[in-house]
């Protein structure tokens, strides 16, 4: 039987060795991200805070790799996503929607997370969608009413009262 000795699909999945997302009907997969792309999320997500002055009452409440069901049927793993409501504590997909969403480009995946990523998660109601090219230094910030451009170190404000800082990745040690 061809490749009998390679590991199917679902294995693969089981196994954690890929993360495989639908959006809008569209299956992408990409191999779990490497060390500086780990580094980065978590350097990220060190720093998510309520703004100073917000009065929004939002806690701030972040995971990284969280399985989220879209009302659509999509499934997306953000790299990181903020709730200004805690979740509950589940094992299937999450149904509620995160404020924002925050995605840290993979070699190989700029297609899923550049072009295919924002635009769909603005279409499901997020307030805020991140994207960081942690090569180039390139913060890019989705909103409804537009894009802003960042570059690397820099400190971003969310809608939902939020912020976090993105370093450059000189700085990571």
């Amino acid at each position: 039987m061809p490749g009998a000795n390679a590991p199917d699909l679902d294995q693969l999945i089981n196994d954690g060795a890929i993360r495989l997302d639908i959006t809008g009907g569209i299956p992408t997969w990409e191999a779990f991200p490497g060390v500086r792309h780990q580094e980065m999320i978590d350097l990220i997500r060190a720093s998510i805070e309520l703004l100073p002055d917000s009065t929004t009452g939002c806690p701030c409440v972040h995971y990284s790799d969280v399985l989220l069901r879209f009302k659509d049927g999509s499934l997306k793993r953000p790299d990181i996503a903020i709730f200004c409501t805690r979740p509950p504590r589940q094992d299937e997909a999450l149904t509620i929607i995160p404020e924002a969403v925050i995605e840290v480009v993979s070699p190989g995946y700029e297609y899923k997370d550049l072009l295919l990523n924002p635009q769909f998660y603005l279409a499901q109601g997020l307030g805020d969608v991140v994207i960081v090219d942690p090569r180039a230094d390139v913060i890019t910030h989705y909103r409804t009413t537009g894009v802003v451009n960042y570059r690397a170190p820099a400190t971003i404000k969310l809608q939902c009262g939020c912020q976090c800082t993105v370093p450059q990745v000189g700085e990571i040690e």
